[in-house]
C-alpha cells in the first residue's frame, strides 16, 4: 500500500496518508502502479464524461472530462510533453535539450506542442460516440503509461549538467515490478476484441521503436520529461487506432 500511494502522490494531485514519506528505491518500486493510476484518472474522466453527457452536448462533456483529468494529474504529463518539445526543438546537442527541459518557463516549441496535443486528444474523442469515448479512455490510459514502463526498463536515465536541479523520476526496478505493470496496463484491453487490440499495436509499436530510436539519438536515454511525452503521444495514438476502428 505504500508504494501505491507512493504512485499517487507523486503521479496525481490525490491526498495520500501523510505516513506515505518518500524514498528514490519507493518511488522505482512504485513504477509497478503507473499504469493503476490510469485507471484512476480515466475513470474518474470517463464518469465526468457520462454524468455530464446527461445534461450537455458530447463535446462540452468531453472538454469537463479533460478538465478533470488534468486537475488530477496537476497537468503533470501535459507539462512534461511541453518541455519535451522546447528541449527537443530548440536544443542541438545533448547539453542544451536537457538545460532547456529543466526550465520552469515554457517556450514557442512547448506551447504549440501542448496547444496542439490538446486539441488532438479532444478531436479524436469528439468523434466517437459516448460508449466508444469512455471504453478508449479506460484503455488509453493505462496503456500509454504503460509504454513509459517499457522505456524505462529498455532504456537509461540521463540527468542535465545541473543534478541538483533534477526532479525524481521512477527508474529501472525488479521484474515483479515490471510484471505487475504489464498486468495492470494490458488487462483493460479485455473490454475490447483481439482484432481492436491488433490494431491499436500496429500503430503503438512503431511509435515506441521510433521514440525511443529518437531520444537515444540525442540524449541517450529518457528523463522524467521524456516518459511524459511519450504517455502523452502514446494515449492520442490508442485514440488514433479506436477511432480508425470504430470508423
Amino acid at each position: 500500500m505504500k508504494l501505491f500511494f507512493t504512485a499517487l502522490m507523486f503521479y496525481t494531485r490525490i491526498p495520500v496518508p501523510k505516513n506515505t514519506g518518500y524514498s528514490p528505491e519507493n518511488l522505482n518500486r512504485a513504477t509497478r502502479f503507473f499504469p493503476l493510476i490510469g485507471w484512476i484518472i480515466s475513470g474518474a474522466g470517463a464518469l465526468a464524461f457520462w454524468g455530464a453527457s446527461m445534461i450537455m452536448p458530447l463535446t462540452a462533456s468531453l472538454l469537463l472530462s479533460m478538465a478533470v483529468q488534468v486537475l488530477l494529474t496537476g497537468a503533470f504529463h501535459e507539462d512534461a510533453f511541453a518541455d519535451f518539445c522546447d528541449g527537443f526543438g530548440g536544443g542541438y546537442t545533448k547539453k542544451q535539450i536537457l538545460t532547456i527541459m529543466k526550465d520552469s518557463r515554457i517556450g514557442t516549441y512547448g506551447t504549440t506542442g501542448l496547444v496542439l496535443m490538446l486539441l488532438t486528444k479532444f478531436t479524436l474523442l469528439s468523434l466517437m460516440d459516448t460508449r466508444a469515448l469512455i471504453t478508449a479512455l479506460l484503455v488509453a490510459h493505462p496503456l500509454s503509461r504503460l509504454m513509459s514502463v517499457f522505456l524505462i526498463f529498455t532504456s537509461k536515465y540521463v540527468s542535465g549538467p545541473d543534478k541538483s536541479k533534477s526532479k525524481p523520476v521512477g527508474r529501472k526496478s525488479s521484474k515483479t515490478t515490471f510484471v505487475i505493470a504489464l498486468f495492470f496496463g494490458l488487462l483493460p484491453l479485455a473490454l475490447m476484441p483481439v482484432a481492436r487490440i491488433g490494431l491499436i499495436f500496429l500503430l503503438l509499436i512503431p511509435l515506441f521503436v521510433w521514440f525511443r530510436f529518437y531520444v537515444h539519438k540525442h540524449i541517450g536515454g529518457y528523463t522524467g520529461d521524456v516518459l511524459g511525452a511519450l504517455q502523452q503521444l502514446s494515449e492520442a495514438t490508442v485514440y488514433l487506432a479506436l477511432l480508425i476502428h470504430f470508423n
